[in-house]
């Protein structure tokens, strides 16, 4: 009797990390369904048990806003270019928050979900993906808010201050992805950190809050350069994003092409190292979480 040799098409082949920078597109491109079931579930799950549900979207900005205004702008005195308080702060506030949250909430990703990864098989990067996509109608709703306030401002003008959308405003999308970039790299060494070191769980959301002061979210790049420590928050890669948002949107900011490709490449190798760092902790964190 004879063996026919017939070929076996599988489906999915899985196969162990070639190399450290080995991120497997194709699995990803596989799974997208799993990445948007996991951003609807972050989504619900988060503001599940609240009274309000996402009106925290549009209270938290505009609470942190007023309060900038009040200490920062009012009571310290400190210059906003030329912009509207409220607008100055609004817009650093919303670009600054998707950052830390895609960091702080990238940085558990193997201790939230040690469970989960030591029993199915998908993309581990699936998991911090959803996080930076998740994060995305969150940062939607306060760029609304945002523009909302612009139309009043334009209407209601406060003497003495004044902004306009500029031509930057075509790099909103490079500079949407510069910011998710930027936290998902950072995030992905830290939580790949937290699998031996525990303390950094802790100090995560301390240090990201220490990390705003040092970036141009209350005060113009301009003031801390007249101040003498503008070389040290230029140090930051979120300085020039930010400052380019500002200029995109109001027309006020410290930008050129020349820094926002410097913060670009700062960013991509953020990124890079992450990503080598998350697949080499990937293949026995479960042994050490």
């Amino acid at each position: 009797m004879k063996e026919s040799n017939q070929s076996q098409y599988w489906d999915l082949v899985i196969k162990g990390h070639t190399s450290l920078f080995d991120v497997k597109f194709k699995d990803l491109w596989y799974y997208r369904d799993l990445l948007l079931l996991l951003v609807k579930r972050d989504f619900i799950s988060f503001y599940k048990q609240t009274v309000l549900g996402p009106l925290w979207f549009f209270i938290q900005p505009i609470f942190t806003t007023l309060v900038f205004t009040f200490v920062f702008g009012n009571l310290a005195g400190i210059s906003t270019d030329g912009i509207p308080k409220y607008l100055f702060y609004l817009s650093g506030i919303t670009s600054w928050n998707y950052f830390s949250d895609c960091l702080t909430k990238t940085s558990t990703v193997f201790r939230d979900n040690a469970n989960i990864f030591g029993k199915v098989y998908f993309p581990r990067l699936i998991m911090p993906l959803s996080i930076v996509v998740s994060n995305l109608v969150r940062f939607g709703v306060q760029l609304l808010l945002m523009i909302l306030m612009m139309i009043f401002f334009y209407f209601k003008p406060i003497p003495g201050t004044s902004f306009q959308v500029t031509t930057g405003i075509f790099l909103f999308p490079i500079l949407v992805l510069l910011m998710a970039l930027l936290g998902l790299g950072l995030g992905l060494i830290i939580t790949a950190m937290t699998t031996k070191y525990r303390d950094l769980t802790f100090l995560v959301t301390f240090g990201v809050q220490l990390l705003m002061y040092g970036t141009t979210v209350i005060y113009p790049l301009s003031y801390a350069k007249e101040k003498g420590y503008g070389w040290i928050v230029e140090l930051n890669p979120m300085t020039r994003i930010i400052e380019a948002f500002r200029y995109a949107f109001l027309g006020k900011g410290d930008f050129t092409a020349f820094t926002l490709l410097n913060s670009m490449l700062i960013t991509l190798s953020i990124l890079a190292i992450g990503i080598i760092v998350f697949n080499k902790t990937e293949k026995n964190f479960v042994d050490t979480i």
